[in-house]
């Protein structure tokens, strides 16, 4: 049975040495009707430039929701049901938002990945719009309108650098697709539709793509690809060539402390690229938060004990239990990670 966590269970931990100083919450249960509202399948967070935090739910959820200054948890978009739907906020309808994105001007971009749409919440009318998609699964469009493309599976989103483009993984088209932000045109950058390994040094948008699950993008614009079966994780270089960087390719749970290419990852799926230019990644089948530095070309643990469950929350991230955690995020003002751990139906919070 899916264990499901109250929004209470969002939680402070410390990480600044291997024992942790104390665990807080540091969300108010709400209240609807004398029950406590759950927080369900939260898939990833993202922060406004105020600091609050937003988060988004996926299956059985179907909402962007943020944490108040008070801590309590408040719903901004999303009746809770499965559809494809614009209009106000709250009776807008979803299908497997997997992240999100909060633009510089307030508005946030949703990757409605099952309906094969990014869509637009904005705060200052409360309303959702399509940004891009169609809403039918294909790949068309490419040099067009973003909102007149066909997508497959928009599961990931990142803002390049200033914001002036997105990048969207397109999962079922094994490509990552940028739109304009200033003309909404949209462009492949990398992939060309087929399934394989790509060859290092080569020219991103020629070779093929196992399954492009995440992207992230650096200050200096290299482009950060995450593969859910490829168990890899590449990066495309300012001039357009991708190389392998993580990964063996098979998946496994080794090599922290070591060299990233003999590290084995499985199944991983999200990436958030940390003001250092080191790339948080979850390791989702391994239950495990993981770090990439790019210097030194090693990887590292952050938090996961590598077993399934919801044990551990003694305040060391390395004896936390997690389940297949979707999103990792850091603060932009206090650097704390946020892990959306998803099967656990909680938001984590590690403080530094």
């Amino acid at each position: 049975m899916k264990s499901f966590v109250s929004a209470a269970a969002v939680l402070t931990l410390a990480v600044s040495t291997a024992r942790a100083d104390k665990i807080v919450l540091a969300t108010a249960p709400i209240k609807s009707g004398g029950t406590e509202s759950k927080v369900t399948q939260p898939f990833a967070v993202d922060f406004g430039a105020d600091g609050t935090a937003y988060f988004v739910e996926m299956a059985g959820g179907e909402k962007l929701r943020k944490i108040t200054a008070d801590g309590t948890v408040k719903t901004l978009a999303g009746s809770g049901k499965k559809g494809d739907k614009d209009g106000p906020a709250l009776e807008a309808e979803f299908n497997g938002m997997h992240n999100l994105l909060v633009a510089p001007d307030g508005n946030i971009y949703l990757a409605d990945a099952f309906n094969f749409k990014v869509r637009k919440y904005d705060p200052k009318t409360n309303m959702v719009s399509t940004f891009a998609g169609t809403g039918k699964s294909g790949f068309t469009g490419d040099g067009g309108p973003a909102a007149k493309a066909q997508f497959s599976q928009t599961i990931c989103i990142a803002f390049g650098p200033g914001a002036k483009a997105m990048f969207v993984a397109d999962i079922g088209n094994r490509r990552i697709r940028v739109i304009d932000m200033q003309t909404g045109n949209v462009f492949t950058m990398a992939g060309n539709g087929m399934k394989g390994i790509p060859m290092d040094g080569e020219s991103a948008k020629d070779q093929p793509l196992v399954d492009p699950r995440a992207v992230a993008v650096d200050a200096k614009g290299s482009v950060y690809i995450l593969e859910r079966g490829g168990h890899a994780l590449r990066v495309v270089s300012p001039e357009g060539k991708i190389k392998t960087v993580a990964g063996t390719g098979k998946a496994g749970k080794w090599g922290d402390g070591g060299p990233a290419l003999k590290a084995a990852l499985n199944g991983p799926k999200f990436l958030w690229i940390e003001p250092t230019g080191n790339v948080l990644i979850c390791d989702t089948e391994n239950h495990q938060i993981r770090r990439y530095l790019p210097g030194k070309e090693t990887i590292e643990l952050v938090a996961g004990t590598g077993k399934a469950g919801a044990e551990g929350l003694d305040g060391d991230p390395l004896k936390i239990e997690l389940k297949r955690p979707h999103g990792a995020s850091p603060h932009p003002k206090t650097g704390e990670l946020y892990i959306a751990d998803s099967d656990n139906g909680r938001v984590l919070k590690i403080a530094k």
